[in-house]
């Protein structure tokens, strides 16, 4: 169980971020602010143990996972914007520009610090101070993210944690003085926060769902491939928003890739997730196991082959074997729907054209993956799919410095990079001669342009 903020709960933390962003926070240089940043990465790596062990524990997730990819990514998210903070000047939108104030933050299950970190970093480095309120299931390490931020003696109210459901989020979202809204998660969820704040002066990004396609062509490296699908749909039990869940095959190479696959799969280990030799953990919660066994069976019901790793389940908790579908037609619901766990749906193609068509036959648009020996091929199937994020001849690879972003249904606005610094900055409004802030404008008139060939006549006399 886990306290729920109610509506006195949520307008004292919005209270609290708007005095510390009024009086301390956006009053900062931008390199002070940069040093919290560093101060909260070496904290993350400091605790990466501890945290590791507790994102296991909360959300399911095998504890190498946890250990090895999901903290030092946490970590490296709070070291990249650290070194944004005094280089904002080059961020694109001009000189000196200006954070948006107040940012309410809800995030989801499937990568609770992750997400938490995509979504604080950058809003700190920018100016802006935090409301935050992690997923009801999940909010472990958001409260022990709570202390390292105490440990980083970081100004109070800069950020805030939250706890509760949907009724806290929705709170949340709708407070009249809330500037910017990042919001992870379903696409349903997604739509209703989007009217919530249209008509409003807020800010808003939407990174929700996916139906992520991975292409592999017949001159595709098969082994790396292998291991790109399974890392692709299997990684975090399926509970990824860019998972590769649809397998698109060429013709002739589809008999050998499941083949090789099914093998693949036998070897993967079910089980506990706080055991290091685990790949696949828990299912998050009985809800979300349920959609998958409800999926699962419309698959069967509609004419897909479906094959699951022979593999014993604990007798306790909520288990799935990784499966895969054959036999699957654009249609199928499990072609088309969300699944959200570990199961693969596998169609075939003949032709580049036929490949792209069927890749873009989807309403979301977040991620696709390309398998394929010629660079060129690759580039040019790139250039014709709807998706914000394209790997090639690799999958599920994140890095602080790449934005990262859907289409369609999947959502606008991206997080990571330079482009992840946009969602929560401004451009400073500069008006008349005389100065602004600490900057001031310069009068064109008085700069003596030097022509062309004075400046070549001058270096070559000098030489």
């Amino acid at each position: 169980m886990i306290a729920c903020a109610d509506e006195k709960d949520v307008d004292a933390a919005v209270a609290a971020a708007r005095r510390a962003y009024e009086t301390v926070w956006s009053k900062l240089s931008g390199t002070d602010r940069g040093k919290y940043l560093f101060r909260i990465a070496r904290l993350i790596q400091e605790r990466s143990r501890e945290l590791a062990v507790a994102e296991s524990l909360d959300n399911g997730k095998p504890i190498k996972e946890s250990r090895d990819v999901d903290l030092p990514l946490v970590a490296a998210w709070f070291f990249y914007y650290a070194g944004w903070a005094d280089k904002l000047d080059h961020a694109g939108l001009g000189l000196d520009p200006q954070p948006l104030g107040v940012t309410a933050q809800v995030i989801p299950w499937n990568f609770p610090l992750l997400m938490l970190a995509w979504k604080i970093a950058p809003a700190l480095t920018a100016g802006n101070t935090v409301v935050l309120k992690p997923a009801e299931s999940t909010s472990l390490t958001a409260l022990l993210f709570a202390e390292i931020v105490q440990q980083a003696d970081l100004p109070p109210g800069v950020i805030n944690i939250i706890t509760g459901g949907g009724d806290t989020g929705r709170l949340l979202v709708q407070h009249p003085d809330v500037n910017k809204v990042a919001f992870t998660g379903s696409t349903v969820v997604g739509r209703e926060i989007a009217r919530a704040v249209a008509g409003t002066q807020k800010k808003l990004t939407l990174e929700l769902g996916g139906k992520g396609a991975n292409i592999v062509f017949d001159d595709a490296p098969l082994d790396q491939a292998i291991e790109g699908i399974v890392n692709g749909i299997f990684f975090n039990q399926g509970h990824v928003c860019c998972a590769g869940s649809r397998l698109l095959v060429q013709e002739g190479i589809h008999d050998d890739v499941i083949e090789r696959l099914k093998h693949r799969l036998s070897t993967l280990r079910l089980g506990d997730p706080l055991d290091k030799n685990t790949d696949i953990g828990a299912i998050n919660s009985a809800k979300q196991l349920a959609r998958i066994e409800a999926l699962s069976s419309a698959g069967e019901a509609e004419g897909a082959v479906r094959w699951s790793v022979p593999c014993r389940l604990p007798p306790k908790g909520y288990w799935f074997p990784p499966t895969l579908f054959t036999g699957v037609s654009t249609h199928h619901a499990i072609a088309r729907e969300e699944i959200f766990g570990p199961v693969l749906s596998v169609l075939t193609f003949r032709t580049p054209e036929e490949a792209i068509a069927k890749a873009n036959n989807t309403p979301y648009g977040l991620s696709a993956g390309i398998w394929s020996d010629k660079g060129s091929r690759i580039l040019a199937v790139a250039d014709k799919l709807r998706a914000g994020v394209i790997w090639a001849n690799t999958f599920n690879r994140f890095d602080p410095a790449s934005p990262f972003g859907g289409y369609k249904e999947s959502g606008y606005g991206r997080e990571g990079g330079r482009h992840g610094l946009l969602a929560y900055l401004q451009p400073r409004t500069w008006t008349g001669d005389g100065p602004v802030g600490q900057r001031g404008t310069v009068k064109m008139s008085s700069v003596k342009p030097v022509k062309p060939v004075e400046r070549s006549r001058k270096a070559a006399r000098k030489a």
